[in-house]
C-alpha cells in the first residue's frame, strides 16, 4: 500500500472520522426504515410461471403473490348459515381495493376463501390488519388471514426482534472474546465501532437500492449479523498487526505504516476476493437472489473502504493504548513462535503423512452426507405458530391441508375470444383425477373469464405446502397435462402460474445458473490467490480445502435438520430440505470467508520466506504469527452467526448453522492440520510461478530451483 496514502490519511485523520461520524449515522437512520422496501418475492423474470402471473395481472388484475386466504370455523351450521357466513366475508374484503373471492369451499367444518388483489406482495401486506379487523366487525371472531402478504406482514416484526436479540447476543459475545484476546485496554472497542460504521454505510447503501429494486426481507439480518462477523475479523488482524509492529517500532506513524503495507493490504485482497464470490449471485435471473449478491457484495466493500480509511485513523488516535496496563490477553507481547500454534505446527510436521491422509480422510466422510441434501424454494412449515398467520397455516394443514395458501393457476389464452365450455371442462377434470390436487376451481363469471372472453383461469389446489417435494411433483404433473389439453382452438397457448409453479422455477433458474457461478468463482479466485501468493499449486490447495468445508457445512444441514440430530439442544425445525437460497448463499459466503482465513496465513507464510524462511520455517511462522487472530476472528464472527440460530425463521436457521460449522471447520482442522501437512509433503512446489505466468498475472515469479524452498 502506497505510503503517501496511509500519510494522507492520517494528516487528514480528523476530517475522515468526522465523515464516518455523519455517514454513520445517515445510514443507521435509514436503515431504521429499511424494511417497508423489502419482500420476499420468488418472481423468476422470462419463467412460464411469471409470464402466467403477468396475464393474470393483466387481465383478471391480479396479483398471485398478494393474494390472502381467510379461514373460518363454523360448528352445525346450515346452507343458509354457511351461505350467510361466505357473503359476511365477501363484505369484509371491501376494506382492500380490487380484492374480490376466487376459490372458496366449506368442508370439514371450515370455509377456505381465497382472496384476489391487484397489489404486489410489498403493497398487500399493509391490508392485513385492516381485512382482520373488518373480519371481526362482520362478527367472524374466529377467523384468521393467512397468504403470503399476511405471512410478510407478521414475519417482519418478528425478524426486527429476532435481530435485536441477536445483535446484542453478538456484541456481548464479541466484547467478551475481544477483551480475551486483547486484554483489558480501549483497543477491544476498535472492531465494534469499526463495524458499526461499516454496517451503517451498507445499510444506507441498501436503503437507496430499495427504493427503486426488488431487496430481500432477510437482508438487514444478513447485513448487520455477518458484517459485524467480516468487519470485525478486518479489524482484529489489522489491530493485532500494528501491536506486533509497535513491539519492534515504539513510532506510532512506523507501526501504522507496516501495518497498512502488510495487513491492510491483506483485507484489501481478502475483501475483494469475498466481493468476487458474492458478486456472482448476480449471474442468476432471480431478483431474491441477486438482491442477497448485492447485500454481500456491499458487506465486504465497505469493510475494505473502512479498512482503508477508518481503521488506520482509529489506530493513530489510539496508539500505545492498543496495549493493557493490566491483563495482556491471549494475543498480548509473548513470541507467538513459542506458543500453542507453534507447538502443534511442529508437532504435525514431522507426521505429515499420516496427519494429512487422517484429516484428508474424516473430512471426506463428513462431508459425504451432502448427497443427501435436499432444496426447497421455501417453507411455511417454519412460520412460527404464535403469529395469527402461522396458526392459520396449522388449521389449514389440519382441516384441509397447506396448499389452498398457495394455489396454482392455470392461465388459458386462446388467441382470440371462443367459448370453449367443452375443452374446459374435460381439462379441469382431467386435473382434478391428480393424486395431489385438492379441488379445482373454475367457471363461466368474471372471476373466471375475462371480460373479452380470449382469456380462461382455473384455480387449482394442491394438498401439499409450496416447498414439499409432491407439489413440486405436481407442479410438472400439471404443466405435462395443459401441454397435453385438447379441444380448444389453433394457436391456444396454455401455462400455468401461481408460487408453487414459480417455486418450481426458482429452483431450476438457480440449478441451472449454479456451475457457471462455480466455475467463474473459482477461476477469479485462483486468479487473485495466485498473485497474492504468488504460487500455483498453494490457490488450489485453497479452492480443494474450501470446498471441503462448504461440503461439510451443507452435510451439517442434513444432519440437523433432516435428521434431528442435535434440533432440540439448538431449538431448530425438523426439515427435509434446505431453502434454495440458503444453498447459494452459503456456498459463495463460506467461499469467500475460507479465502480470507487463507490468506491471513499463507500471506504471513510468504512474508517468511521472502524473507529467507526455509519451507518448514515458513510454514511454523505463518501458522504461528495469525493463527491466533484468525481462530479468534472465526469464534467472533460465529458468535455473531448465532443471532441466525436462535432466531424463529428456519432460512435463516440453516444459514447459521452452516455458516459457523464451515468457518470452524476451516479455522480449525483445515488451517491447523490438512493445510500444514500439505505445505510440508508439496514442499519447494509450493513457493513455485514460473515466469510465463507470473507475466500475465503481472507479479515476481518465483523459480522451482531456488535453494531455500527445498525442504
Amino acid at each position: 500500500m502506497p505510503s503517501n496514502w496511509v500519510a494522507g490519511v492520517i494528516a487528514h485523520r480528523r476530517s475522515i472520522l468526522a465523515v464516518w461520524f455523519v455517514v454513520a449515522v445517515i445510514g443507521l437512520f435509514a436503515g431504521a426504515n429499511l424494511n417497508q422496501f423489502l419482500t420476499t418475492s420468488l418472481e423468476v423474470p422470462g419463467s412460464q410461471s411469471q409470464y402466467a402471473n403477468s396475464l393474470l395481472a393483466q387481465r383478471f388484475g391480479e396479483n398471485t403473490e398478494g393474494s390472502f386466504t381467510v379461514i373460518y370455523k363454523y360448528t352445525n351450521a346450515s346452507e343458509q348459515e354457511l351461505t350467510g357466513f361466505k357473503a359476511l366475508i365477501k363484505d369484509a374484503i371491501k376494506e382492500i381495493p380490487s380484492a374480490r373471492v376466487g376459490a372458496q369451499k366449506a368442508l370439514a367444518g371450515t370455509i377456505y376463501t381465497n382472496i384476489t388483489t391487484s397489489f404486489s406482495l410489498v403493497d398487500a401486506a399493509p391490508y392485513t390488519p385492516s381485512l382482520r379487523a373488518a373480519l371481526i366487525e362482520n362478527g367472524l371472531n374466529g377467523a384468521v388471514v393467512t397468504g403470503p402478504p399476511a405471512i410478510e406482514h407478521d414475519v417482519t416484526p418478528v425478524l426486527a426482534n429476532d435481530l435485536r436479540r441477536g445483535q446484542v447476543v453478538a456484541v456481548v459475545i464479541a466484547l467478551l472474546l475481544l477483551m480475551l484476546m486483547l486484554g483489558t485496554t480501549w483497543a477491544i472497542f476498535l472492531p465494534l465501532v469499526f463495524a458499526f460504521a461499516s454496517i451503517s454505510l451498507a445499510l444506507g447503501v441498501i436503503y437507496l437500492i430499495a427504493r427503486q429494486f426488488l431487496m430481500v426481507l432477510y437482508i438487514p439480518n444478513i447485513v448487520e449479523l455477518i458484517g459485524l462477523g467480516l468487519a470485525i475479523d478486518y479489524s482484529l488482524l489489522m489491530l493485532h498487526r500494528f501491536r506486533r509492529e509497535l513491539t519492534q517500532s515504539n513510532d506510532v506513524d512506523v507501526a501504522l505504516l507496516m501495518t497498512m503495507k502488510t495487513a491492510g493490504k491483506t483485507v484489501v485482497i481478502s475483501g475483494v476476493t469475498v466481493c468476487i464470490a458474492l458478486s456472482a449471485l448476480l449471474l442468476v435471473p432471480v431478483p431474491f437472489v441477486r438482491s442477497l449478491g448485492i447485500a454481500g457484495v456491499l458487506v465486504p466493500l465497505v469493510s475494505v473502504l473502512a479498512a482503508l480509511t477508518l481503521q488506520p485513523v482509529l489506530l493513530s488516535f489510539l496508539g500505545h493504548r492498543v496495549f493493557s496496563d493490566g491483563f495482556m490477553g491471549i494475543m498480548g507481547k509473548a513470541d507467538p513462535l513459542q506458543g500453542v500454534w507453534a507447538r502443534l505446527t511442529k508437532w504435525v510436521i514431522p507426521r505429515a503423512k499420516a496427519v494429512f491422509s487422517f484429516s484428508l480422510i474424516a473430512l471426506l466422510l463428513a462431508a459425504s452426507l451432502v448427497f443427501k441434501l435436499e432444496v426447497t424454494p421455501s417453507s411455511l412449515t417454519s412460520i412460527p405458530e404464535n403469529l395469527e398467520s402461522g396458526r392459520a397455516i396449522s388449521q389449514i394443514t389440519e382441516k384441509i391441508g397447506p396448499g389452498v395458501i398457495t394455489p396454482h393457476e392455470i392461465v388459458i389464452d386462446l388467441g382470440k375470444p371462443a367459448i370453449v365450455e367443452n375443452a374446459r371442462f374435460a381439462l379441469a377434470s382431467k386435473v382434478s383425477q391428480l393424486p395431489q390436487v385438492f379441488m379445482v376451481a373454475s367457471g363461466t363469471d368474471s372471476t373466471y373469464v375475462d371480460s373479452t372472453g380470449q382469456f380462461i383461469r382455473m384455480y387449482v389446489i394442491g394438498k401439499k405446502a409450496i416447498g414439499d417435494k409432491q407439489t413440486r411433483t405436481l407442479v410438472h404433473q400439471l404443466r405435462e397435462t395443459i401441454a397435453q389439453a385438447k379441444g380448444f382452438p389453433e394457436g391456444t397457448r396454455i401455462y400455468l402460474g401461481g408460487s408453487p409453479a414459480q417455486g418450481v422455477d426458482l429452483i431450476d433458474a438457480i440449478f441451472k445458473s449454479l456451475p457457471r457461478i462455480i466455475i467463474i468463482v473459482l477461476l477469479i479466485a485462483f486468479l487473485l490467490l495466485a498473485r497474492a501468493f504468488r504460487s500455483i499449486l498453494l490457490p488450489i490447495k485453497a479452492i480443494i480445502m474450501d470446498l471441503i468445508s462448504i461440503s461439510i457445512a451443507f452435510a451439517v444441514l442434513v444432519v440437523v435438520f433432516k435428521f434431528g440430530i442435535g434440533s432440540t439442544l439448538l431449538g431448530t425445525y425438523r426439515l427435509d430440505q434446505v431453502e434454495a437460497w440458503v444453498l447459494i448463499f452459503m456456498f459463495a459466503v463460506l467461499f469467500g470467508l475460507s479465502m480470507d482465513y487463507e490468506l491471513f496465513l499463507v500471506s504471513r507464510m510468504r512474508e517468511a520466506k521472502d524473507s529467507g524462511a526455509s519451507n518448514t520455517a515458513a510454514i511454523i511462522s505463518g501458522i504461528a504469527n495469525t493463527s491466533g487472530v484468525v481462530t479468534g476472528a472465526a469464534v467472533i464472527l460465529v458468535g455473531a452467526l448465532s443471532g441466525f440460530v436462535f432466531g424463529h425463521f428456519a432460512g435463516l436457521q440453516e444459514l447459521g448453522i452452516g455458516l459457523a460449522i464451515g468457518i470452524i471447520i476451516d479455522a480449525t482442522i483445515i488451517r491447523a492440520l490438512l493445510l500444514p501437512s500439505s505445505m510440508v509433503l508439496f514442499g519447494r512446489w509450493n513457493w513455485w510461478l514460473p515466469k510465463p505466468f507470473a507475466a500475465v498475472l503481472r507479479t515476481k515469479a518465483s523459480p522451482l530451483d531456488q535453494p531455500e524452498a527445498r525442504l
